[in-house]
């Protein structure tokens, strides 16, 4: 039986969301900007240690916040099963610290909202636009050690324009996924074990 894991991908307007799918699933890149107006599913199968994932990535549109209860998760179209998602990319501009903030606002109301019963799940913090790095707006290493110290979260930075890390950040978020649902330690422990690149091969 194949395993379906979802994977919400969730930033303000503008950062480069949809722009890392479509490169991760197409090797396709567009500088004509398209705001994403509606969720949009993508539905992949990838390999992984020699099992087979269906991964179920959900383009979501930005939302004022992350849905606290049921009633506000299947009240908004965009929101619909955000609070039960297997694993989460944040993804932000690292030209701009407002989108950093948005992410950061995000992560806490998906800490604080995922009920006991829901449990944890990966989070995967993503710096996108890398090819901007002289527009930066903070030290790569900063955002880094907020992130991974104190957030306790993973950190990657990426180009969907030069296909930088593209693969690299699915393949984190794969192994993370997967480990978390046959382990109950940290995400940010799950996380550094999914860094080393030959444990893991995706197609």
């Amino acid at each position: 039986m194949v395993e379906t894991l979802t994977v919400a991908v969730l930033g303000a307007p503008k950062v480069g969301k949809t722009a890392i799918i479509r490169q991760f699933l197409y090797h396709d890149f567009t500088e004509k900007y398209r705001p994403t107006e509606d969720r949009y599913i993508y539905r992949p199968s990838v390999m992984l240690n020699g099992n087979s994932y269906d991964l179920k990535i959900m383009d979501v549109p930005y939302v004022a916040a992350f849905p606290a209860n049921s009633s506000q998760e299947w009240s908004d179209l965009k929101c619909w099963g955000l609070r039960n998602t297997d694993a989460y990319i944040l993804v932000y501009d690292i030209c701009s610290p407002e989108s950093f903030e948005y992410v950061k606002m995000l992560r806490q109301q998906i800490q604080d909202n995922r009920t006991s019963n829901i449990g944890e799940a990966p989070v995967i913090i993503v710096g996108s636009k890398r090819d901007l790095q002289r527009q930066r707006f903070t030290p790569r290493r900063t955002l880094s050690l907020l992130v991974k110290k104190t957030w306790k979260c993973g950190y990657m930075e990426c180009s969907a324009k030069y296909n930088w890390h593209i693969v690299l950040l699915f393949k984190e978020l794969l192994c993370c996924a997967v480990a978390h649902g046959c382990k109950s330690n940290h995400s940010a422990v799950r996380l550094q074990g999914a860094l080393h690149r030959n444990r893991c091969s995706l197609m």
